[in-house]
C-alpha cells in the first residue's frame, strides 16, 4: 500500500507536536511544585510574623523600657510582611530583598533575646516559654520549608536546562528560579567571651 506524499511530513509534525505537548506538560508540572514549596516557604514566614505580636506584648509586660529594641522588632515585622514575591515571577533579585527583609527581622528577634536575658522572671513567664517553643519550632520549620524550595527549584532548574526539554523550556519562556543561599556572616563562627 502506497501512502500520499502528504502523509509523511504530517505525521512527523504530529509527533513533533505530541512530544513538544509532552514536554510542556511535564514542565509545568515541575514548575507547580516549585511555586507549592515557595507557598510552604511563605506559609511558615507567615507564621513566624504571626508570633512575633505576641511576644512583644509579653516581653513588653517585663521589659517597657527597652523600647527601642521592641520597635526594632515591631519595624522589622512590618518590613518583612510588606516584602512579598509573585512565585511565578520570582527572580534573583527578588528572592535577595524577600530574605534579606527575613534576614532582618531574625537579627531583631535575636536582639530582642538578647534583652530578654536581663530578666529572668521573664523567662519563667509560662506565655513567654510557650511562645519561644513555637517560634524556635517555627524557625526549624523555616528552615525545612527552605531546603525543600531548594530541592523542588534545583530539580526544575536542571529539566529546563537539559536538552530536550530546554528547547520547549525556551520557546515557551520557563526561566530558572534562584535559590536561598545563607545569611550574610554565618559562616563566620561567633566569637564568645567570658570576660564580660
Amino acid at each position: 500500500m502506497k501512502f500520499p506524499k502528504w502523509v509523511i511530513p504530517v505525521a512527523i509534525i504530529a509527533i513533533l507536536l505530541l512530544w513538544g505537548i509532552s514536554q510542556y506538560n511535564g514542565l509545568v508540572g515541575i514548575q507547580e511544585q516549585v511555586n507549592t514549596q515557595w507557598s510552604q516557604v511563605e506559609n511558615q514566614y507567615q507564621r513566624r510574623t504571626d508570633l512575633i505580636p505576641n511576644l512583644v506584648n509579653v516581653v513588653k509586660g517585663y521589659a517597657s523600657h527597652e523600647k527601642e529594641t521592641l520597635e526594632g522588632v515591631i519595624q522589622a515585622r512590618s518590613k518583612a510582611t510588606s516584602t512579598t514575591i509573585n512565585a511565578s515571577d520570582m527572580d534573583e533579585a527578588a528572592l535577595q530583598r524577600f530574605q534579606q527583609s527575613q534576614d532582618a527581622l531574625s537579627s531583631a528577634l535575636s536582639r530582642l533575646m538578647v534583652v530578654v536575658e536581663k530578666y529572668p522572671e521573664l523567662k519563667a513567664n509560662e506565655q513567654f516559654q510557650s511562645l519561644m517553643v513555637q517560634l524556635e519550632g517555627t524557625e526549624n520549620r523555616i528552615a525545612t520549608a527552605r531546603k525543600d524550595f531548594n530541592d523542588a527549584a534545583k530539580d526544575y532548574n536542571t529539566k529546563i536546562r537539559k536538552f530536550p526539554a530546554s528547547l520547549v523550556a525556551s520557546i515557551t519562556g520557563f526561566r530558572t528560579r534562584p535559590y536561598f543561599t545563607a545569611q550574610a556572616g554565618s559562616d563566620v563562627a561567633p566569637v564568645v567571651d567570658f570576660t564580660k
